[in-house]
Protein backbone atom coordinates (compact mmCIF):
# COMPACT_ATOMS: atom_id res chain seq x y z
CA UNK A 1 0.00 0.00 0.00
CA UNK A 2 1.16 3.50 -0.68
CA UNK A 3 0.89 6.28 2.45
CA UNK A 4 -3.04 7.10 1.37
CA UNK A 5 -3.91 3.42 1.56
CA UNK A 6 -4.36 2.40 -1.78
CA UNK A 7 -2.69 -0.54 -3.17
CA UNK A 8 0.62 0.44 -5.09
CA UNK A 9 -0.02 -0.32 -8.71
CA UNK A 10 2.86 -1.82 -10.55
CA UNK A 11 5.46 -4.80 -10.68
CA UNK A 12 8.84 -4.16 -11.43
CA UNK A 13 11.16 -7.35 -13.32
CA UNK A 14 14.58 -7.20 -13.96
CA UNK A 15 16.22 -9.54 -16.45
CA UNK A 16 20.07 -10.01 -16.09
CA UNK A 17 20.93 -11.44 -19.40
CA UNK A 18 23.78 -12.35 -21.32
CA UNK A 19 24.34 -9.09 -23.65
CA UNK A 20 22.69 -6.86 -21.20
CA UNK A 21 20.21 -6.02 -18.58
CA UNK A 22 16.26 -5.25 -19.16
CA UNK A 23 14.00 -3.60 -16.80
CA UNK A 24 10.27 -4.51 -17.50
CA UNK A 25 7.08 -2.80 -16.05
CA UNK A 26 4.16 -4.88 -15.56
CA UNK A 27 0.45 -3.77 -14.24
CA UNK A 28 -1.50 -6.03 -11.44
CA UNK A 29 -2.99 -8.27 -13.88
CA UNK A 30 0.44 -8.56 -15.31
CA UNK A 31 0.12 -7.43 -18.45
CA UNK A 32 3.92 -5.65 -19.91
CA UNK A 33 3.82 -1.62 -19.78
CA UNK A 34 6.69 -0.35 -20.50
CA UNK A 35 10.72 -1.80 -20.83
CA UNK A 36 13.90 -0.65 -20.92
CA UNK A 37 17.60 -1.97 -22.03
CA UNK A 38 21.20 -1.41 -21.33
CA UNK A 39 23.90 -3.48 -22.99
CA UNK A 40 27.26 -4.48 -20.74
CA UNK A 41 30.71 -5.33 -22.79
CA UNK A 42 31.51 -8.75 -23.56
CA UNK A 43 34.79 -9.53 -22.91
CA UNK A 44 36.68 -11.49 -24.91
CA UNK A 45 40.49 -12.27 -25.12
CA UNK A 46 42.41 -14.08 -27.89
CA UNK A 47 41.61 -17.56 -26.26
CA UNK A 48 38.04 -16.95 -27.04
CA UNK A 49 37.51 -16.59 -22.96
CA UNK A 50 34.35 -14.92 -22.17
CA UNK A 51 33.74 -12.13 -18.84
CA UNK A 52 31.69 -9.58 -17.29
CA UNK A 53 32.48 -6.48 -15.58
CA UNK A 54 29.96 -7.23 -12.33
CA UNK A 55 29.64 -3.81 -11.28
CA UNK A 56 29.09 -2.65 -14.97
CA UNK A 57 26.03 -4.90 -14.23
CA UNK A 58 24.65 -3.84 -11.31
CA UNK A 59 25.01 0.16 -12.42
CA UNK A 60 23.40 -1.13 -15.41
CA UNK A 61 20.58 -3.21 -13.37
CA UNK A 62 20.04 0.24 -11.61
CA UNK A 63 19.72 2.74 -13.96
CA UNK A 64 17.80 0.38 -16.42
CA UNK A 65 15.14 0.94 -13.62
CA UNK A 66 15.56 4.61 -13.74
CA UNK A 67 15.64 4.96 -17.31
CA UNK A 68 12.29 2.53 -17.25
CA UNK A 69 10.02 5.03 -14.13
CA UNK A 70 11.07 8.05 -16.69
CA UNK A 71 9.99 6.32 -19.75
CA UNK A 72 7.18 5.10 -18.64
CA UNK A 73 6.13 8.09 -16.44
CA UNK A 74 4.99 7.13 -13.33
CA UNK A 75 5.14 7.63 -10.03
CA UNK A 76 8.04 5.30 -8.29
CA UNK A 77 6.27 4.95 -5.22
CA UNK A 78 3.66 2.88 -6.68
CA UNK A 79 6.10 0.44 -7.62
CA UNK A 80 5.04 -2.56 -4.78
CA UNK A 81 7.22 -5.57 -5.97
CA UNK A 82 10.55 -6.70 -7.76
CA UNK A 83 11.30 -10.25 -9.47
CA UNK A 84 14.88 -10.96 -11.27
CA UNK A 85 15.85 -13.31 -13.81
CA UNK A 86 18.95 -14.14 -14.31
CA UNK A 87 21.63 -15.64 -16.89
CA UNK A 88 22.51 -18.53 -15.75
CA UNK A 89 26.12 -20.66 -15.07
CA UNK A 90 28.17 -17.18 -15.32
CA UNK A 91 30.01 -17.60 -12.13
CA UNK A 92 30.73 -14.72 -9.27
CA UNK A 93 33.17 -14.67 -6.79
CA UNK A 94 33.17 -11.84 -4.44
CA UNK A 95 34.25 -10.42 -0.90
CA UNK A 96 31.14 -10.44 1.28
CA UNK A 97 32.63 -7.95 3.71
CA UNK A 98 33.79 -5.56 1.18
CA UNK A 99 31.32 -6.34 -1.43
CA UNK A 100 34.03 -5.94 -4.17
CA UNK A 101 34.41 -8.71 -6.72
CA UNK A 102 37.35 -11.15 -6.50
CA UNK A 103 37.97 -11.12 -10.32
CA UNK A 104 34.82 -10.52 -13.31
CA UNK A 105 31.99 -12.79 -13.46
CA UNK A 106 32.70 -15.60 -15.94
CA UNK A 107 30.79 -16.31 -18.73
CA UNK A 108 28.77 -19.62 -19.30
CA UNK A 109 29.93 -19.19 -22.74
CA UNK A 110 33.19 -19.50 -21.23
CA UNK A 111 35.70 -22.80 -21.53
CA UNK A 112 38.60 -22.19 -19.27
CA UNK A 113 37.09 -24.71 -16.83
CA UNK A 114 38.47 -27.06 -19.32
CA UNK A 115 41.94 -27.96 -17.60
CA UNK A 116 40.10 -28.58 -14.65
CA UNK A 117 37.25 -30.60 -15.81
CA UNK A 118 39.90 -32.87 -18.32
CA UNK A 119 42.06 -33.74 -14.26
CA UNK A 120 38.57 -34.51 -12.63
CA UNK A 121 37.55 -36.84 -15.16
CA UNK A 122 40.98 -38.62 -14.84
CA UNK A 123 38.99 -40.95 -12.08
CA UNK A 124 36.69 -42.56 -14.23
CA UNK A 125 34.32 -42.86 -11.74
CA UNK A 126 34.15 -38.95 -10.84
CA UNK A 127 31.75 -38.23 -14.22
CA UNK A 128 29.16 -40.65 -13.65
CA UNK A 129 28.77 -39.56 -10.02
CA UNK A 130 28.42 -35.90 -10.89
CA UNK A 131 25.80 -36.37 -13.71
CA UNK A 132 24.17 -38.93 -11.13
CA UNK A 133 23.83 -36.45 -8.40
CA UNK A 134 23.54 -33.31 -10.42
CA UNK A 135 21.67 -34.18 -13.43
CA UNK A 136 24.97 -32.48 -15.77
CA UNK A 137 27.54 -34.03 -17.71
CA UNK A 138 31.08 -32.81 -16.20
CA UNK A 139 31.88 -29.97 -18.21
CA UNK A 140 33.14 -26.53 -18.35
CA UNK A 141 29.95 -24.63 -19.29
CA UNK A 142 29.05 -25.23 -15.57
CA UNK A 143 29.76 -22.80 -12.50
CA UNK A 144 31.86 -25.16 -10.53
CA UNK A 145 34.80 -25.17 -13.46
CA UNK A 146 34.44 -21.64 -13.26
CA UNK A 147 34.70 -20.82 -9.93
CA UNK A 148 37.14 -23.60 -8.65
CA UNK A 149 39.16 -21.91 -11.95
CA UNK A 150 38.78 -18.51 -9.97
CA UNK A 151 39.65 -19.98 -7.06
CA UNK A 152 42.77 -21.88 -8.50
CA UNK A 153 44.26 -18.90 -10.45
CA UNK A 154 43.59 -15.61 -9.01
CA UNK A 155 45.56 -13.90 -6.45
CA UNK A 156 43.90 -13.20 -3.24
CA UNK A 157 40.61 -15.59 -3.44
CA UNK A 158 42.39 -18.60 -1.45
CA UNK A 159 42.97 -16.00 1.46
CA UNK A 160 39.43 -14.42 1.11
CA UNK A 161 38.09 -17.87 2.08
CA UNK A 162 40.34 -18.46 4.80
CA UNK A 163 39.21 -15.24 6.09
CA UNK A 164 35.63 -16.34 6.02
CA UNK A 165 34.29 -13.24 3.11
CA UNK A 166 34.41 -15.08 0.46
CA UNK A 167 30.88 -15.52 -1.62
CA UNK A 168 30.50 -17.79 -4.91
CA UNK A 169 27.81 -17.84 -6.73
CA UNK A 170 25.42 -17.05 -9.87
CA UNK A 171 24.55 -13.50 -11.24
CA UNK A 172 20.89 -13.61 -8.92
CA UNK A 173 23.03 -14.45 -5.63
CA UNK A 174 25.60 -11.21 -6.25
CA UNK A 175 22.14 -9.28 -7.44
CA UNK A 176 20.60 -9.82 -4.32
CA UNK A 177 23.45 -9.26 -2.63
CA UNK A 178 24.10 -5.77 -3.63
CA UNK A 179 20.23 -4.97 -3.70
CA UNK A 180 20.26 -5.93 -0.05
CA UNK A 181 23.82 -4.29 0.72
CA UNK A 182 24.46 -7.39 2.16
CA UNK A 183 21.83 -8.78 4.09
CA UNK A 184 21.19 -11.57 1.71
CA UNK A 185 23.22 -14.12 0.14
CA UNK A 186 20.54 -16.37 -1.45
CA UNK A 187 19.94 -18.09 -4.83
CA UNK A 188 17.04 -20.50 -5.88
CA UNK A 189 16.57 -24.02 -6.89
CA UNK A 190 16.48 -23.41 -10.53
CA UNK A 191 20.15 -21.47 -10.44
CA UNK A 192 21.76 -23.65 -7.70
CA UNK A 193 20.73 -27.26 -10.24
CA UNK A 194 23.12 -25.09 -12.86
CA UNK A 195 26.19 -24.74 -10.56
CA UNK A 196 27.21 -28.79 -11.12
CA UNK A 197 27.34 -28.40 -7.32
CA UNK A 198 23.81 -29.25 -6.15
CA UNK A 199 22.73 -32.78 -5.63
CA UNK A 200 19.09 -32.82 -7.21
CA UNK A 201 18.20 -35.40 -4.78
CA UNK A 202 19.11 -34.50 -1.19
CA UNK A 203 18.18 -30.70 -2.43
CA UNK A 204 21.55 -29.65 -0.67
CA UNK A 205 24.63 -28.45 -1.83
CA UNK A 206 26.92 -31.85 -2.69
CA UNK A 207 29.59 -31.81 0.06
CA UNK A 208 31.72 -34.38 -1.97
CA UNK A 209 31.21 -32.80 -5.01
CA UNK A 210 32.50 -29.16 -3.76
CA UNK A 211 35.38 -31.23 -2.33
CA UNK A 212 36.68 -32.24 -5.20
CA UNK A 213 36.14 -29.23 -7.33
CA UNK A 214 37.84 -27.33 -3.98
CA UNK A 215 34.85 -24.99 -3.91
CA UNK A 216 33.78 -24.83 0.41
CA UNK A 217 30.23 -25.47 0.93
CA UNK A 218 30.56 -22.56 3.43
CA UNK A 219 30.92 -19.79 0.42
CA UNK A 220 27.61 -20.73 -1.19
CA UNK A 221 24.69 -19.43 -0.96
CA UNK A 222 21.61 -20.21 1.26
CA UNK A 223 19.08 -21.87 -1.76
CA UNK A 224 15.76 -20.99 -1.05
CA UNK A 225 12.25 -21.80 -3.26
CA UNK A 226 11.82 -19.48 -6.15
CA UNK A 227 8.90 -17.35 -4.89
CA UNK A 228 10.64 -16.77 -1.61
CA UNK A 229 11.75 -13.43 -0.11
CA UNK A 230 15.12 -11.89 -1.35
CA UNK A 231 15.04 -9.50 1.09
CA UNK A 232 14.07 -6.27 0.48
CA UNK A 233 15.85 -2.91 -1.42
CA UNK A 234 15.31 0.41 -2.37
CA UNK A 235 17.44 0.29 -5.63
CA UNK A 236 20.48 2.09 -4.22
CA UNK A 237 18.21 4.73 -2.41
CA UNK A 238 16.45 5.74 -6.20
CA UNK A 239 12.86 4.15 -4.38
CA UNK A 240 11.16 6.24 -1.70
CA UNK A 241 10.83 3.22 0.64
CA UNK A 242 12.35 -0.14 0.06
CA UNK A 243 10.26 -3.07 -1.65
CA UNK A 244 10.40 -6.49 -1.32
CA UNK A 245 12.29 -9.05 -4.15
CA UNK A 246 9.99 -12.22 -4.46
CA UNK A 247 11.55 -13.93 -7.03
CA UNK A 248 14.59 -15.04 -8.55
CA UNK A 249 15.33 -17.60 -11.38
CA UNK A 250 17.27 -18.64 -14.00
CA UNK A 251 16.18 -16.78 -17.10
CA UNK A 252 15.47 -20.22 -18.71
CA UNK A 253 13.36 -22.04 -16.10
CA UNK A 254 11.75 -18.35 -15.52
CA UNK A 255 10.80 -18.27 -19.54
CA UNK A 256 9.24 -22.11 -19.02
CA UNK A 257 7.23 -20.55 -16.32
CA UNK A 258 5.94 -17.18 -18.13
CA UNK A 259 5.24 -19.82 -21.33
CA UNK A 260 2.46 -21.73 -19.49
CA UNK A 261 4.50 -25.06 -19.22
CA UNK A 262 3.65 -26.15 -16.02
CA UNK A 263 2.67 -29.35 -16.27
CA UNK A 264 4.86 -32.44 -17.00
CA UNK A 265 5.30 -32.60 -20.57
CA UNK A 266 5.32 -29.12 -22.13
CA UNK A 267 8.46 -27.49 -23.54
CA UNK A 268 9.43 -24.51 -25.06
CA UNK A 269 12.66 -23.10 -26.56
CA UNK A 270 14.01 -19.59 -25.90
CA UNK A 271 16.43 -17.71 -28.30
CA UNK A 272 18.97 -15.99 -27.01
CA UNK A 273 22.68 -15.41 -27.01
CA UNK A 274 22.04 -19.53 -27.18
CA UNK A 275 19.04 -21.44 -26.55
CA UNK A 276 17.45 -23.76 -23.93
CA UNK A 277 15.26 -26.05 -24.92
CA UNK A 278 13.09 -27.29 -21.77
CA UNK A 279 10.92 -29.88 -20.89
CA UNK A 280 9.00 -29.95 -17.76
CA UNK A 281 8.95 -33.50 -16.10
CA UNK A 282 7.15 -32.30 -12.97
CA UNK A 283 7.81 -33.93 -9.68
CA UNK A 284 9.95 -36.97 -11.80
CA UNK A 285 13.59 -36.47 -11.94
CA UNK A 286 14.71 -38.28 -15.24
CA UNK A 287 18.26 -38.85 -16.16
CA UNK A 288 18.86 -38.70 -20.42
CA UNK A 289 20.56 -41.30 -22.27
CA UNK A 290 21.00 -39.17 -24.95
CA UNK A 291 23.28 -35.76 -23.81
CA UNK A 292 20.33 -33.61 -21.98
CA UNK A 293 20.87 -32.65 -18.95
CA UNK A 294 18.60 -32.75 -15.80
CA UNK A 295 17.65 -29.68 -13.83
CA UNK A 296 15.04 -28.42 -11.27
CA UNK A 297 12.89 -26.10 -12.83
CA UNK A 298 11.85 -24.48 -9.47
CA UNK A 299 10.49 -24.61 -6.02
CA UNK A 300 7.41 -22.75 -5.21
CA UNK A 301 5.71 -23.16 -1.94
CA UNK A 302 8.42 -25.95 -1.02
CA UNK A 303 7.31 -28.35 -3.73
CA UNK A 304 10.01 -28.27 -6.67
CA UNK A 305 9.73 -29.82 -10.68
CA UNK A 306 12.43 -31.07 -12.42
CA UNK A 307 13.09 -30.56 -16.03
CA UNK A 308 15.28 -32.44 -18.91
CA UNK A 309 16.68 -29.49 -20.89
CA UNK A 310 19.11 -29.41 -24.13
CA UNK A 311 21.30 -26.10 -24.02
CA UNK A 312 23.24 -24.34 -26.89
CA UNK A 313 25.97 -22.20 -26.77
CA UNK A 314 25.29 -20.23 -29.99
CA UNK A 315 22.42 -19.07 -32.02
CA UNK A 316 21.80 -15.07 -31.31
CA UNK A 317 25.03 -15.03 -30.85
CA UNK A 318 25.71 -16.19 -34.54
CA UNK A 319 23.96 -13.32 -35.22
CA UNK A 320 26.03 -11.22 -33.35
CA UNK A 321 29.10 -12.85 -35.26
CA UNK A 322 27.89 -11.74 -38.37
CA UNK A 323 27.56 -8.48 -37.54
CA UNK A 324 30.35 -7.84 -35.42
CA UNK A 325 33.31 -9.94 -36.42
CA UNK A 326 32.61 -11.12 -40.21
CA UNK A 327 30.76 -7.51 -40.56
CA UNK A 328 28.72 -8.84 -43.23
CA UNK A 329 25.56 -7.34 -41.99
CA UNK A 330 25.09 -4.01 -39.97
CA UNK A 331 21.88 -5.28 -38.67
CA UNK A 332 20.17 -8.30 -37.69
CA UNK A 333 17.18 -7.11 -39.83
CA UNK A 334 19.34 -7.77 -42.78
CA UNK A 335 19.31 -11.82 -42.50
CA UNK A 336 16.30 -12.69 -43.75
CA UNK A 337 16.39 -10.82 -46.94
CA UNK A 338 19.91 -12.24 -47.45
CA UNK A 339 18.89 -15.76 -46.90
CA UNK A 340 15.56 -16.23 -49.08
CA UNK A 341 17.85 -14.71 -52.08
CA UNK A 342 20.93 -17.01 -51.22
CA UNK A 343 21.12 -19.69 -54.15
CA UNK A 344 18.85 -22.58 -53.20
CA UNK A 345 21.36 -25.03 -54.52
CA UNK A 346 23.89 -24.15 -52.47
CA UNK A 347 24.52 -26.90 -49.74
CA UNK A 348 26.89 -24.78 -47.29
CA UNK A 349 26.80 -25.52 -43.73
CA UNK A 350 27.86 -24.04 -40.72
CA UNK A 351 28.70 -25.06 -37.42
CA UNK A 352 29.04 -22.70 -34.79
CA UNK A 353 31.26 -24.75 -32.43
CA UNK A 354 32.94 -21.27 -31.56
CA UNK A 355 33.54 -22.87 -27.67
CA UNK A 356 32.89 -26.51 -28.23
CA UNK A 357 29.90 -28.17 -28.41
CA UNK A 358 26.90 -28.48 -25.88
CA UNK A 359 23.83 -30.56 -25.97
CA UNK A 360 23.45 -33.16 -27.42
CA UNK A 361 27.24 -34.13 -27.93
CA UNK A 362 29.40 -32.38 -25.46
CA UNK A 363 32.31 -31.74 -26.91
CA UNK A 364 34.77 -29.60 -25.75
CA UNK A 365 37.50 -30.57 -28.36
CA UNK A 366 35.29 -29.68 -31.60
CA UNK A 367 35.76 -26.14 -33.41
CA UNK A 368 33.85 -24.26 -35.83
CA UNK A 369 33.87 -24.40 -39.17
CA UNK A 370 31.86 -24.01 -42.41
CA UNK A 371 31.46 -26.62 -44.93
CA UNK A 372 30.49 -27.38 -48.61
CA UNK A 373 31.22 -24.15 -49.91
CA UNK A 374 31.88 -24.03 -53.68
CA UNK A 375 33.31 -20.98 -55.56
CA UNK A 376 29.54 -19.88 -56.42
CA UNK A 377 29.24 -19.21 -52.46
CA UNK A 378 28.93 -15.56 -50.96
CA UNK A 379 27.53 -13.55 -48.28
CA UNK A 380 24.65 -14.49 -48.69
CA UNK A 381 24.86 -18.23 -48.80
CA UNK A 382 27.01 -17.61 -45.34
CA UNK A 383 24.23 -15.82 -43.60
CA UNK A 384 21.71 -18.01 -44.43
CA UNK A 385 23.77 -21.30 -43.65
CA UNK A 386 24.19 -18.97 -39.87
CA UNK A 387 20.38 -18.79 -39.30
CA UNK A 388 20.00 -22.55 -40.84
CA UNK A 389 22.60 -23.52 -38.04
CA UNK A 390 20.21 -22.70 -35.15
CA UNK A 391 17.44 -24.60 -36.59
CA UNK A 392 19.53 -28.01 -37.10
CA UNK A 393 21.28 -27.27 -33.44
CA UNK A 394 17.70 -27.29 -32.01
CA UNK A 395 16.32 -30.24 -34.08
CA UNK A 396 19.19 -31.85 -32.54
CA UNK A 397 18.48 -31.58 -29.32
CA UNK A 398 14.67 -32.53 -30.05
CA UNK A 399 15.88 -35.52 -32.05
Amino acid sequence: YNGVGEMKRYVLGIDQSTQGTKALLFDREGALLCRTDLPHEQIIDERGWVEHNPDEIYKNTIQAVKNLVEKAGIDKEEIAVLGISNQRETAMVWDRKTGLPVYNAVVWQCARGEKICERLAQDPAVPEMVRQRTGLQLSPYFSAAKIAWVLENVEGAREKNEAGTLGCGTMDSWLVYKLTKGERFQTDYSNASRTQLFDLHTLQWSEEICRIFGIPMECLPTVCDSNSLFGMTDLDGFLPEKVPIHSAMGDSHAALFGQGCHSRGMIKTTYGTGSSIMMNTGESCIASRHGLATSLAWGIDGKVNYVLEGNINYTGAVITWLKDDLQLIQSPDETEAAAKAANPQDRTVLVPAFSGLSAPYWNDEAKGMLYGMTRATGRKEIIRAALDSITLQIQAVLD
